[in-house]
């Protein structure tokens, strides 16, 4: 059976791979993202990162001697107004970008790479969701914070939890909102290395 690996220790992006009966192993190896300009447009930052990720695993494995295996890594930024909004670095920077979603329409990118071990030959895609969010009160944010939900996710919240109630509209993939388009990630091993997940070998 073919191994994958995702680069990436978010439980979503583990449990959305797991919904396609994928079978993998979890390896992230450490980047240097200072280096990548957050100026460049945000389809070009996601897919340049997901690349870094699945680049710094892929070299960790040839050192292993495993060559055989598939890297699929991915990157996910909220982008508001002209900027990036990642991670918060605590409470008040969570609450910070959910006054600044609130009432408004903003754009989620995640950028994905398939990468073969042996040969480096790699995919990567950027795909765009747009989301709009109600109109928050103070109160309604501060309450959700608390529950610690915003912590470790892009833009401070995340879409398939509490602040789903949010959620005014979206369009595109739900999933890459998330943090990973399940459909481009299907398609690019379809097309690209001629693998069908609902076929078996």
């Amino acid at each position: 059976m073919r191994k994958y690996i995702l680069a990436s220790a978010s439980p979503r992006r583990r449990e959305l791979l797991e919904q396609l009966g994928i079978n993998f192993d979890i390896m992230v190896a450490p980047i240097d993202e200072s280096g990548i300009d957050k100026g460049m447009a945000p389809d070009l930052y996601t897919g340049v990162l997901s690349m870094y990720k699945a680049a710094a695993v892929a070299k960790v494995l040839r050192e292993q001697g495993r060559t055989k295996e598939l890297i699929i890594a991915a990157d996910t930024i909220v982008y508001l107004d002209g900027k990036i909004l990642g991670k918060p670095i605590d409470d008040n920077d969570a609450k910070r970008m959910l006054m600044e979603l609130s009432g408004k329409e903003h754009e989620v990118y995640t950028g994905i790479c398939v990468m073969r071990i042996k040969d480096g030959y790699s995919v990567s895609r950027s795909i765009k969701t747009t989301v709009s969010f109600k109109d928050l009160s103070e109160e309604e944010i501060d309450v959700y914070v608390k529950t610690g939900e915003p912590s470790d996710k892009a833009g401070a919240y995340a879409i398939q939890g509490k602040a789903s109630a949010f959620i005014k509209s979206i369009t595109g993939d739900y999933f890459n909102v998330v943090g990973l388009p399940l459909s481009e990630l299907y398609d690019i091993l379809k097309n690209e290395f001629d693998i069908n997940l609902f076929i078996k070998e």
